[in-house]
């Protein structure tokens, strides 16, 4: 017998209240993936706290027990979203799996992924989400490019133009059904090098 098993029988208060909080981060992941579900159906402003308590299958009341507006649920859907892809991609140093990452995390969750990247930025009250969002996709990319492309404008073009190539190129794949899921990675990838061999043109004397 483990000691955790000890622990356990001599306080079965502790085990009670340890059950209580995995009921309730369970709960949480419940209504935050029913959230995700119904925002990126509706929007947000569409979608009102009646309409996920009713996707989750809970009431008004429980809901307000984890979140105290809608807002706050909003935003925990984005960090939520946000997290997961981070665990998924990495956040740094991209090398030839970064993309076929991104498209597994899209695929797994594709409401997820419209609403950090698409969604999110038409909504002014999460706009700074989106906007640090992107800010730091750049700032990943010029670091990554920054060894392809000599330093200038069209570094700083590329370190913009990638990420936003990259996402739209997923989502259109989202869009269009997930055709050919096990080459959609190549074709991304292609759009992206067709993006870095522009950068790299020599400048003309």
């Amino acid at each position: 017998m483990s000691g955790s098993d000890l622990d356990l029988s001599r306080d079965p208060a502790g085990a009670a209240e340890g059950t209580r909080r995995l009921r309730r981060a369970e709960r949480r992941e419940q209504i935050l993936a029913a959230a995700t579900r119904a925002f990126a159906r509706a929007g947000y402003s569409a979608t009102s706290l009646d309409d996920v308590a009713g996707e989750s299958g809970i009431t008004r009341v429980i809901l307000y027990r984890h979140f105290d507006s809608k807002a706050d649920l909003y935003r925990a859907v984005l960090d939520r979203a946000c997290t997961r892809l981070v665990e998924e991609v990495g956040t740094g140093d991209y090398d030839q799996d970064a993309i076929p990452a991104l498209v597994r995390a899209a695929a797994a969750d594709p409401g997820a992924f419209r609403l950090l990247f698409r969604h999110a930025a038409r909504e002014p009250e999460f706009r700074d989400f989106a906007e640090s969002l992107t800010a730091a996709s750049a700032e990943v990319a010029r670091a990554d490019l920054a060894r392809m492309i000599p330093a200038g404008p069209w570094l700083d073009w590329a370190a913009r133009l990638i990420p936003a190539v990259t996402i739209e190129a997923v989502i259109a794949w989202l869009d269009a059904g997930q055709p050919g899921a096990d080459e959609a990675a190549d074709r991304v990838a292609g759009a992206v090098n067709g993006v870095i061999q522009a950068a790299q043109v020599p400048a003309r004397p």
